[in-house]
């Protein structure tokens, strides 16, 4: 199954850091890791420091939304890996509400799966954009919730045009 294979390739540090090199420079820079991927949920993590801080001494907001973004957009990819027909996806909208200051390293979990999931399948069998929101849910070390985000993803079957 090529979800299996994408798993494979994000929860390898080595080869998903020389993605995010590549293809994500900002999260290779922030620090942003996958502790883990499954069908099911995706767990990213980032660390306040220097290079995340905010002046207000706490993680920069758009740290902690890259984060967040990637553990729902992990989900999407893995279900799309090498899927044929190819299928497009994009955020259309996003929401962020904020608990309390985020220090330390914070870890982002999505466990919207089968959402996902369903979106994909939906959307090859309708031919039409299916389009959900997904929810990413940020801790502290602690356990302490610090963020919420809902992006709102669209995923489409490409089009030739």
């Amino acid at each position: 199954m090529n979800s299996t294979q994408f798993q494979k390739l994000v929860n390898n540090n080595f080869l998903f850091r020389l993605y995010l090199l590549k293809s994500l420079p900002l999260a290779f820079i922030a620090g942003i890791k996958v502790k883990e991927l499954t069908e099911d949920q995706a767990i990213t993590t980032v660390k306040f420091g220097w290079l995340t801080q905010n002046p207000f001494r706490s993680m920069y907001f758009a740290c902690e939304a890259m984060a967040a973004e990637m553990s729902t957009g992990l989900l999407i990819l893995n279900g799309v890996y090498k899927s044929s027909p190819a299928i497009s996806m994009l955020i259309v909208e996003n929401k962020a509400i904020y608990f309390k200051k985020a220090l330390g390293e914070i870890t982002f979990t999505c466990e919207d799966g089968k959402i996902i999931s369903d979106m994909i399948s939906t959307s090859k069998l309708t031919k039409e954009a299916v389009v959900k929101d997904i929810k990413s849910v940020g801790r502290d070390e602690t356990g302490d919730k610090v963020a919420e985000f809902i992006f709102t993803w669209s995923v489409k079957i490409k089009t030739k045009e």
